[in-house]
């Protein structure tokens, strides 16, 4: 299936079977910065893991020439990078930053999906967006810590680390592989157990993710947040990123912030949920959106005490060595 990027179109110009990625299905007519289409032949894209100095990407969806020149993108005291490893929280952070930005007002964000408003630095033809997004920029990214911007060991912009225990993280992962049509469906757990354990996924070893950024904390203006954190206690999470971010909120706009920051109202809103990715991305007729997997309970973990007690040991050994 070819693949092709295109700037400045207007969306109603284009073929009737382009499909948007980010989708936009409510709002043709306009005129993106990017549109990245695919032509549909009746064949299904060939997405495999391509390597970029030791580091796993996706073909189709990040090119190694792009994510290799992110390093000298100029960076400006505002900008704000929100760095996970998959399956860590990153859809939540795009819906949190983007309701702090508006004060929690949840109307000012309808006509716009959050994989825009806090769009991924490492995709195809991100320069370009990244380059000519307004004041304060802000990103996601699963890239470790070597292919970022270097102005950020000068203490511009800002970064912040989401973290999230491993096996939550590998049971995730797991399951999304199984929907995600950019990724190898795993043959069964005991498999994808393996490739998790040995890096063969993308974003490589958590271990090793999670490493390369602490390890540069001081570096940069860091803050570092867990996943467990915020299932605990939303709002005082969301408390420290507006402090962090020097943002001013009062308490009502912070109540309507994680008020609209839960998993229950995220899957209802259709900026927030991802329903309209693509099917050529995503097997929506498997996973009606990515919410419902974000809590990982002793169902939906395919239970193996050796693996999970190995999972233990590597963890606690790799504690010890920050």
């Amino acid at each position: 299936m070819p693949i092709t990027v295109r700037t400045d179109l207007n969306a109603s110009a284009l073929p009737a079977n382009a499909i948007f990625f980010p989708p936009q299905p409510s709002f043709t007519g306009k005129r993106y910065t990017t549109v990245l289409y695919c032509l549909i032949s009746g064949e299904a894209p060939e997405y495999k893991l391509v390597p970029l100095r030791g580091f796993k990407l996706i073909s189709g969806i990040h090119s190694p020439e792009v994510v290799d020149q992110i390093q000298n993108f100029e960076i400006q005291d505002s900008d704000v990078f929100v760095i996970t490893y998959p399956k860590s929280g990153t859809i939540w952070l795009q819906q949190i930053l983007s309701l702090i930005e508006v004060k929690g007002d949840v109307t000012r964000t309808n006509e716009q999906l959050n994989s825009e408003r806090v769009p991924w630095i490492e995709l195809l033809d991100s320069r370009k967006q990244f380059v000519s997004a307004p004041s304060p920029r802000i990103c996601v990214s699963h890239l470790p810590y070597k292919f970022m911007p270097l102005g950020l060991k000068q203490k511009k912009g800002k970064v912040i680390y989401v973290a999230r225990n491993p096996k939550d993280v590998l049971v995730s992962y797991f399951h999304f592989h199984k929907y995600a049509n950019m990724l190898e469906t795993p043959k069964d757990f005991d498999t994808f157990f393996e490739k998790f354990m040995e890096g063969n996924v993308f974003g490589n070893c958590w271990f090793e993710h999670v490493k390369s950024w602490c390890s540069h904390k001081d570096e940069m203006n860091f803050l570092y947040i867990t996943y467990e954190e915020m299932i605990k206690d939303l709002r005082s999470v969301v408390e420290r990123i507006t402090s962090f971010l020097a943002r001013n909120l009062t308490s009502q706009q912070l109540n309507d912030v994680v008020e609209h920051s839960t998993f229950k109202n995220m899957k209802n809103n259709p900026q927030a949920n991802y329903q309209q990715i693509p099917v050529i991305l995503l097997n929506h007729q498997i996973c009606h959106n990515l919410l419902p997997l974000t809590v990982v309970t002793d169902s939906l973990f395919p239970y193996n005490e050796s693996k999970w007690w190995m999972l233990i040991l590597i963890f606690c050994d790799e504690e010890k060595r920050k």
